[in-house]
């Protein structure tokens, strides 16, 4: 190692002349180690096979890590319980969120044939989709490694927990890209409350771990007025101040909820607070103000974080899964527009702008409002923040693969929802990566805290 003397000073370690010749020479060596090793104590456990790498419990609880390693093994691909440890406090260090998409031979790690929860409008390969290098990759952050998925140490970590997604079909599209990510592991069994396919619970029964999503794409109440509408999408009322009951009833047991919301904002809508109508987005009706584009999504989100906040019994972590852009290309999603590309973009290669960046930044802003006032009553945000990985994954989309050419149906060139497997498997990679942070989190609370009970005694 280098000396942090200047040149010309003697180290305070110079041996003086009286000392045996072969002691003046390893003496400075072996306190200088034995410094190191006290200080600096992490460098043996990141050392590479020069020394012994850290255990995967002394980054999260696991019950075995032997266990661990062997389901990764059987089910092929992904980390290694050496290698997730080294790179878990590198990954603590940087952000996960900024960096590139890389080749990923070993994925994808389930197909449209071994996994029955896919979405029939998301199962690009049954529908003819010629090419398969889009699933081929994974997220590299810049500065350190994100491992991939691994589904027996995300039933371990969330062992008697339960899980929501709360939003619109791109959570559901979430959603089911877990369930078969898990289901190398195991299946889980149907435990939902109603018949309605927009309210489902899954139950992990070995690890008593539930499973739910629900359908609320404005978050707040809302109800279509008019099936057509002026874009021939429908037009909707959104009661702005008011909550959407069919979910906000139910959070209050769930340790994890994964909020998301913005494309069903780009519809005509008509906004309604305090009982009367304030305002429509493209409403084109007589009398009604149109107002800026995104004012109902920051409404919205206002009144969503407010009902998380005051949700009775819910002491969970919520988490805003930002807005995944869209990648229509020669036309808007109703007029032709298509996504035709095949390999993702590199980061120099597009920006986030227009639409939505504007609606990303109210999706941020509005977060950390809600979770400066979640903080005061002891609750606990997260921002899963994918717009900047999903914006360089053009290629992930169903585009027209999500039914036969043949059959006559009113579909437009998905450019929205994401195949699967496909890009949105890697959502997963990260939520499992910041489950892993919180519990680094809470053994450093717990040592500050009993590091302040020792100093007060």
């Amino acid at each position: 190692m280098k000396s942090s003397f200047p040149a010309g000073r003697r180290s305070p370690l110079t041996i003086q002349r009286t000392t045996p010749k072969i002691f003046l020479l390893v003496a400075p060596t072996f306190i200088l180690l034995t410094i190191l090793s006290l200080y600096f104590p992490f460098l043996w456990k990141s050392n590479g096979s020069a020394a012994t790498p850290a255990s995967s419990n002394d980054n999260y609880p696991l019950s075995s890590p032997d266990h661990q390693l062997r389901v990764e093994e059987k089910v092929g691909g992904g980390t290694s319980t050496a290698s997730s440890a080294a790179t878990a406090s590198s990954s603590s260090r940087c952000d996960i969120f900024t960096g590139e998409w890389v080749p990923n031979p070993r994925a994808p790690y389930y197909t449209n044939k071994t996994c029955w929860a896919i979405h029939e409008h998301q199962n690009c390969m049954k529908y003819g989709r010629p090419d398969s290098e889009f699933m081929k990759w994974r997220w590299k952050p810049d500065g350190c490694d994100l491992p991939i998925f691994n589904p027996a140490q995300f039933l371990e970590l969330v062992r008697g927990k339960s899980l929501a997604f709360v939003g619109d079909s791109v959570a559901r599209n979430q959603m089911q890209s877990m369930i078969c990510l898990l289901s190398r592991v195991e299946y889980p069994i149907d435990v939902s409350y109603t018949e309605n396919e927009r309210y489902k619970r899954w139950k992990y029964t070995t690890y008593n771990f539930t499973l739910a999503s629900f359908w609320t794409p404005h978050l707040v109440k809302s109800k279509e007025t008019d099936s057509d509408g002026p874009t021939h999408t429908g037009l909707f009322s959104l009661y702005l101040d008011e909550l959407d009951e069919k979910w906000t009833d139910h959070i209050g047991g769930f340790d994890y909820l994964i909020i998301s919301a913005g494309h069903w904002f780009f519809r005509p809508l008509v906004f309604h607070e305090d009982q009367r109508v304030v305002g429509c987005h493209y409403c084109l009706l007589p009398n009604v103000t149109d107002v800026p584009m995104f004012y109902g999504l920051r409404k919205a989100l206002r009144t969503a974080f407010r009902a998380i906040n005051s949700a009775k019994g819910y002491k969970g972590i919520t988490y805003l899964r930002t807005y995944a852009p869209p990648h229509f290309e020669n036309g808007m999603w109703n007029q032709g527009g298509n996504c035709v590309r095949t390999m993702p973009f590199r980061s120099n290669e597009t920006t986030l702008e227009g639409s939505s960046l504007e609606a990303y930044m109210i999706q941020v802003e509005e977060f950390r409002r809600a979770e400066a006032e979640g903080r005061r009553r002891g609750l606990k945000y997260r921002l899963l923040d994918m717009t900047q990985a999903m914006l360089l994954r053009p290629d992930g989309h169903p585009s027209r693969y999500g039914h036969w050419p043949h059959e006559n149906v009113t579909l437009y060139n998905d450019c929205v929802h994401w195949c699967l497997p496909g890009p949105i498997d890697t959502w997963s990679d990260f939520l499992l990566e910041m489950l892993k942070m919180e519990g680094r989190r809470s053994r450093k609370d717990k040592l500050v805290y009993s590091d302040r009970r020792l100093r007060s005694r």
